[in-house]
Parts: structure tokens; sequence; C-alpha cells
């Protein structure tokens, strides 16, 4: 399964980025390999503007809000919380969905 074989709603994920104030979203992970399946999560890179205030509890409602709009467990993780040994991995291989 490639990540063009996944149903992504392009328009609530912009209400949602417009919403959280996200400058960018992109997909990583298994969605963009061989491993993804029916049960498997959705990983999401996110950063957010730089006046976006977000904190643990924001995250995670927007991450609940992620999650039923696409019908699955989703992961988000912060650009500027990836560990050194495996940003620059993701970053080369993710799947950009929202920028503004």
């Amino acid at each position: 399964m490639t990540s063009q074989d996944i149903y992504i709603p392009i328009e609530s994920i912009n209400v949602l980025c417009q919403r959280y104030q996200v400058r960018e979203l992109a997909l990583f992970g298994s969605a963009l390999g061989g491993s993804f399946g029916p049960g498997s999560d959705l990983d999401f890179l996110v950063e957010f503007q730089p006046e976006a205030q977000v904190g643990f509890m924001k995250l995670a409602r927007m991450q609940r809000e992620f999650s039923a709009v696409l019908n699955r467990k989703v992961d988000l993780v912060p650009k500027g919380g990836l560990k050194p040994k495996i940003r620059q991995a993701i970053l080369s291989s993710a799947e950009v969905l929202y920028a503004s």
C-alpha cells in the first residue's frame, strides 16, 4: 500500500491545519512504505506557525480530531521533536500534504 492508496480528505485536513495554526503537515512512516496495512496508524510530522501556542493538551486534541477525520489512529510528531539520529531520514522521505 502507498500513500496514493490511503484516502485522505484534503479539504478536512486543510480546515484542521488552519484551525491549529499548522505551517506544514507531512505524512511519513509505514504509510509511505510496504509495511502499511489496514490496522496501521498514520504518522504525521507537524510544524506550527511561530505564533501558535501548542501544549500537550492541544496536541492531544488535535490528534483526536485528525483520527476522527481519517477514521484511523494518528500519531502527530512535532518537527522540532525529531531525534537527531532519525531526523534526516524522516525529513527526506516525508510527503507534504499541507503547507501555508
